[in-house]
């Protein structure tokens, strides 16, 4: 092989993974991390940390953008029946300057973020294993360009239990009437 015919193909090999690598990171632009199942006693409110890695070279916009007309990252979650979800905690973005717009700076996520989630299962939840379903809207950017908003669905698990020490019963009302002993 002559020496253009060899850098001719590292040239093309090169061009090629590089493409290869694009196509991965558009598929995988942000990846989920499942928290091991946490366990929740019923009544009880848990803070759950929901991790994300976004791919190398991207950001999202934070969950609140400097820029109304940017689209905000937010997480939406459809817990069963009985399982409340009482708070959902964004980090606080980044703010960040990229040469489409070098004068504004953005508030953005890159690498790894986590989301908290506060879950209360409600007292007359059964003790089981659930599965909690959502998904997080995002707009994936790089230094030149934002790509369309994608969803990412997700899924955790959540241990239910007994409260400690068993359920308390309360006992039934005394009648308000005195009975005299015999």
């Amino acid at each position: 092989m002559t020496a253009a015919r060899v850098l001719l193909a590292l040239a093309l090999g090169s061009s090629l993974a590089a493409a290869q690598d694009f196509s991965r990171t558009k598929q995988d632009w942000i990846s989920f991390h499942p928290p091991e199942p946490v366990e929740i006693h019923r009544g009880s409110s848990t803070s759950i940390e929901l991790g994300f890695r976004i791919a190398s070279g991207l950001h999202i916009n934070s969950h609140l953008p400097r820029q109304e007309y940017l689209k905000k990252t937010e997480l939406n979650l459809d817990p069963p029946t009985d399982i409340v979800i009482e708070k959902v905690r964004y980090p606080a973005g980044e703010d960040q300057s990229f040469p489409f717009a070098p004068e504004e700076k953005l508030s953005v996520y890159s690498g790894d973020f986590s989301i908290a989630v506060l879950v209360r299962p409600l007292k007359t939840v059964l003790p089981a294993k659930y599965a909690i379903h959502g998904v997080l809207k995002y707009q994936a950017c790089d230094k030149a360009v934002c790509y369309p908003p994608k969803q990412l669905p997700l899924s955790f698990e959540v241990q239910i239990l007994k409260n400690p020490g068993g359920e308390k019963r309360r006992n039934p009302a005394q009648s308000p009437h005195a009975h005299p002993s015999g």
